[in-house]
């Protein structure tokens, strides 16, 4: 599947950085992260499938997900660096370990290799029970969503992906598509071969997406990751912390 791509940045003597974004999100909710490795290197930000601008489709499964994140380095020098958040943490994982000869280093951010027993159902259901059709800006959608959603940042964050140039406006997201395959999002595959490269995971000091559980399968999958918590944030890390998490990936990709 041909992604929408966001290229910033100049090709240079290193491979370029491959950044995806997690559940619900677009390449835009990486910004922060995209711009400071957009100084030194060229950067590809992706909207995942069934997100942003990039193409629907009923299959959303990690093997699917890679498969799209591989497409896209092989259009751009066969081998790159990946930054992964959330879901699209995962999906750089499982590309790294189903195509390792693609990546060269490894960044994710408060994900896992493992199964998640938490659904977002909920926010489906939300999103739409909000007739965001009859919305005529961002802000009257949001006290729409309101009526559904009490965390203001949650909304923020999902009205990112309100389309309000459609006529009539719609959401920027195959919900469908999403709440079918929610068991694939939450799941992990068991297979694949060790990644034997540099890997990076932040983790949200706040959070509860890492457990001890979550490291030991870490470090099965990548031997030499490096595991470090952002002390005063939640799953947001990059949001809530762009000071401190923006360089930190920069200089460990450039490192």
């Amino acid at each position: 599947m041909k992604l929408s791509l966001t290229v910033s940045g100049q090709p240079g003597p290193q491979p370029p950085v491959l950044v995806a974004h997690g559940l619900f999100g677009q390449a835009r909710n990486l910004g922060v992260i995209s711009r400071a490795l957009s100084e030194t290197r060229q950067v590809l930000a992706v909207d995942m499938r069934n997100h942003g601008e990039s193409p629907w489709d009923d299959r959303h499964d990690y093997d699917a997900l890679a498969e799209d994140l591989a497409e896209v380095v092989a259009a751009h020098g066969g081998r790159a660096d990946v930054v992964g958040h959330s879901m699209g943490g995962k999906a750089a994982m499982r590309l790294a370990l189903t195509r390792g000869d693609m990546v060269r280093r490894l960044a994710v951010l408060d994900i896992a290799p493992v199964a998640y027993d938490h659904t977002q159902d909920g926010i489906i259901e939300a999103l739409e029970a909000t007739d965001v059709a009859s919305a005529t800006s961002r802000s009257g959608a949001d006290t729409l969503l309101a009526e559904q959603l009490d965390d203001h940042s949650v909304r923020a964050f999902l009205l990112q992906s309100l389309d309000l140039k459609a006529s009539p406006p719609r959401w920027k997201m195959n919900l469908a598509a999403l709440r079918a395959n929610m068991d694939n999002l939450t799941g992990w595959p068991e297979s694949g071969t060790p990644f034997g490269g540099p890997a990076l995971f932040l983790r949200g000091g706040d959070s509860d997406y890492v457990t001890a559980q979550g490291e030991a399968a870490i470090r099965e999958f990548f031997p030499q990751a490096v595991i470090e918590a952002i002390p005063g944030t939640g799953h947001w890390l990059h949001a809530e912390k762009p000071g401190q998490v923006a360089p930190r990936i920069v200089d460990f990709l450039n490192g």
